[in-house]
């Protein structure tokens, strides 16, 4: 009989026990979306308050040519010469989500704004906040293109660059399309270079008992199995790659600032310098702040008023956990595999 009324017991608290959970899940989903919509309320509010009147975006095209973005005008004069205001930061890196609509980074943010920005007919210039100590090195190309493109795509557009904390390797890359390149008194930028990194644990492996079963197709199809030395030839062959995307980046910077290759490849040995020092060895323009980028971009332009609008992505309640990633943490940030890139990047 007490046997029969612990069991009845037990199940009892584990029914209470799921069901409380289920209770909780359900609560912290009509929370969340709750929260999701006050924040989404009060950005549509902004974007009714904060809206340019006086300018009428003037934007054709499709949805992943033209991405779908709010406006909201962000300083300056309202009736002044439109530009837009795009931020970016960390690591720049494309594709990290599962499609393009799906990528929460902020580079992917920032090409989209570019994009929109290409397309509208009213926008006469970018200002580029960059904070970032580079990444991806097509993913870094990428984002120089489009604002080429940008430029390209209307006579007498202009492309501001402030500098952050760091604006580094890659970050400097896609600063080069810029007319203008501004940084913070403590900006720390340069590191004009390539990294490829991998490891090689085949000491251990061999002391713990793993060993490596590869089939493939050539010698160099598993090029950088950490279970492998790297043979001579295969440094050689790697060495090639990163020199001749070396050779680009040095290219680009010797075009833009109007330096010699040789001048650029004194300094492009992967150090770093602080704003002075940049000035000093014409890789930037000045030293300034937000106010002074956009006096400057009046200046470039000719005018007496900007008008700085920024762009807000019109994003699902999915999307919202994803950016925020203290709410919606996704297993796969967890269990994704290191990968091996070239990177333009400064190693911290």
């Amino acid at each position: 009989m007490s046997e029969q009324n612990g069991a009845k017991s037990n199940g009892c608290r584990l029914g209470c026990l799921t069901m409380g959970l289920l209770a909780g899940g359900l609560m912290l989903l009509l929370v969340g979306g709750a929260v999701f919509v006050a924040i989404a309320a009060s950005r549509q509010m902004a974007g009714t308050h904060g809206h340019r009147f006086a300018h009428a975006a003037r934007v054709t095209g499709g949805e992943d040519e033209v991405p779908a973005l709010r406006e909201i005008w962000s300083s300056g004069a309202e009736t002044g010469t439109k530009v837009v205001r795009i931020p970016l930061t960390g690591m720049i890196l494309l594709g990290e989500g599962e499609g393009w609509r799906e990528d929460t980074s902020s580079a992917a943010a920032a090409l989209r704004a570019i994009q929109r920005a290409t397309h509208d007919s009213e926008v006469e210039g970018i200002l580029l906040e960059v904070d970032s100590g580079g990444g991806g090195i097509t993913a870094s190309d990428i984002i120089w293109k489009a604002l080429q493109d940008f430029k390209a795509a209307q006579r007498g557009r202009v492309v501001v660059t402030l500098m952050g904390d760091v604006a580094a390797s890659g970050a400097y890359y896609i600063s080069l399309p810029s007319d203008l390149i501004l940084a913070h008194p403590t900006t720390i930028t340069g590191s004009i270079g390539v990294i490829m990194q991998s490891y090689n644990v085949k000491e251990l492996a061999a002391k713990i008992g793993i060993r490596d079963e590869t089939f493939k197709s050539g010698t160099n199809k598993d090029l950088l199995n950490p279970f492998h030395d790297v043979t001579p030839e295969q440094r050689a062959l790697l060495q090639a790659v990163i020199d001749s995307l070396h050779s680009r980046f040095v290219k680009l910077v010797a075009e833009s600032r109007k330096l010699s290759e040789a001048e650029v490849r004194k300094l492009a040995d992967g150090r770093i310098f602080v704003a002075d020092e940049a000035i000093d060895r014409h890789l930037i323009d000045g030293i300034g702040y937000r106010a002074d980028s956009e006096k400057e971009m009046a200046r470039l332009l000719n005018v007496k008023e900007i008008s700085v609008v920024r762009y807000e992505e019109e994003g699902s309640f999915l999307n919202f956990l994803r950016s925020h990633r203290g709410i919606g943490l996704s297993i796969s940030d967890f269990l994704r595999p290191r990968e091996t890139r070239l990177l333009y990047r400064w190693w911290l």
